[in-house]
């Protein structure tokens, strides 16, 4: 699944090409995805013009002069692809911009989703209401984190992952942050001490930072809306290396968190 960093790097390759365009035909080759294109998808898109691109946790942001922005979410497999030579099977959603842009959302699984939004109204939008900070904005503090997992005996890499406490962080992601800071994943979230958490934090932002960076990591599906697949899968320290090697020399582990995979290193982790 498209993590934090491949959805920033989504959002930025869009920018290019339609920041500041107009909208000229919105195609949708299908009535749904996850669940249905809302109603008016083509009514509100055509003619608008882009004004901004963002991000929010793991939903990309397209607002328009209309003050409706439409809110994707890559699901499993979804991508973006930017000046396709010629249309493909799962093509289900494709932009064209006045200066003659085209721009294809494809979903192989169709586990994405596309919603229009009230610009005004994101911060309180049924997904966005309960999200936690940016965990590369100001927002994502030691402090903040200690309060979070006060008390709480749950494994600190499943709260992590709880995008109440912080928003968009991924398994991927988490894994890594978490080795860089020399924390378990299983320890206990409400006895890491503030000193860890002082560790933890700017290893999520450089983690993150740094896949960005790299285009992203590709696993199966993902490219960046240019075509080019994402690199930062060969810096991965622990993520998806069972046997190998840590840089410590003790072999990387793996057992199974919440239905997920946690990948770590027995003797860098305490």
């Amino acid at each position: 699944m498209p993590e934090l960093p491949e959805v920033e790097t989504t959002v930025r390759g869009l920018a290019r090409y339609l920041e500041g365009e107009r909208i000229a035909r919105v195609t949708l080759n299908r009535p749904d995805l996850r669940r249905p294109f809302p109603p008016d998808l083509v009514q509100v898109l055509t003619g608008a013009q882009v004004t901004a691109l963002g991000r929010r946790a793991k939903y990309g942001l397209i607002h328009t002069d209309r003050e409706q922005t439409m809110v994707f979410h890559l699901g499993m497999s979804g991508r973006w692809r930017i000046e396709p030579e010629k249309p493909e099977r799962h093509d289900h959603l494709v932009i064209e911009t006045g200066s003659g842009h085209v721009l294809a959302l494809n979903d192989a699984r169709r586990f994405g989703s596309v919603d229009l939004v009230p610009t005004q109204a994101l911060d309180s939008w049924g997904p966005f209401a309960a999200l936690g900070p940016e965990p590369l904005g100001q927002g994502l503090a030691p402090a903040h984190l200690k309060a979070a997992f006060k008390g709480r005996i749950a494994p600190i890499k499943q709260m992590l992952l709880d995008q109440s406490v912080v928003a968009g962080l991924g398994n991927i992601y988490v894994c890594e942050a978490l080795f860089r800071s020399g924390i378990r994943p299983d320890k206990e979230a409400g006895a890491v001490s503030l000193p860890a958490l002082r560790r933890l934090v700017p290893a999520i932002r450089d983690v993150l930072s740094e896949s960005i960076a790299a285009g992203g990591s590709t696993i199966r599906d993902y490219a960046q809306p240019n075509g080019e697949l994402g690199y930062f899968a060969t810096a991965w320290q622990v993520y998806g290396r069972e046997g190998q090697d840590c840089s410590c020399g003790a072999p990387v582990q793996r057992f199974v968190q919440g239905g997920r995979s946690t990948f770590w290193c027995s003797r860098c982790q305490r």
